[in-house]
């Protein structure tokens, strides 16, 4: 991993697994941490978030209707879903409308999730690094096709 530190925002309602969460990482990633998708958004939108873990069951809204939810406005941050219930339709959910990338569930090893968000981070790199690399391809392509036009290669 790179010097920068990862901005992970945890989004439970429940305040003890936030502040257990918050006191095992913090060290090691920027965590940035919410008691409901209403408190997660100014956070999302104030601070380039890379992960964003969140519990499956909340009050107002589940974390996969959270994750459906922001998926336009903010489609680039890893998902994982943590919880305490295996839920199958809930982990289906996941991956088709919350695009998770890991389900992981409850009570977590502080070892095991540290390795799952560096594993994240990474991927997120990975198609950052993608998407510039084929934006600049686009860029050269075009250029090749005006030239080509203007009959200035052959």
């Amino acid at each position: 991993m790179e010097d920068q530190l990862v901005n992970i925002l945890y989004v439970d309602d429940e305040i003890h697994n936030l502040n257990a969460f918050k006191a095992s990482f913090r060290r090691s990633f920027n965590v940035f941490t919410a008691e409901s998708a209403k408190e997660a958004m100014p956070i999302l939108a104030a601070h380039p978030i890379q992960i964003i873990i969140t519990d499956q069951r909340m009050p107002q809204m589940t974390g996969v209707e959270f994750l459906e939810s922001i998926l336009e406005a903010y489609p680039d941050p890893i998902r994982i879903l943590l919880t305490g219930y295996a839920d199958i339709a809930a982990v289906i959910d996941a991956i088709n409308k919350g695009q998770v990338y890991l389900y992981i569930t409850k009570p977590w090893q502080e070892d095991e999730l540290k390795l799952y968000i560096e594993k994240a981070f990474e991927v997120f790199q990975l198609r950052k690094e993608n998407k510039e690399l084929t934006e600049k391809l686009l860029i050269v392509n075009e250029q090749l096709e005006f030239m080509l036009r203007q009959k200035l290669i052959s």
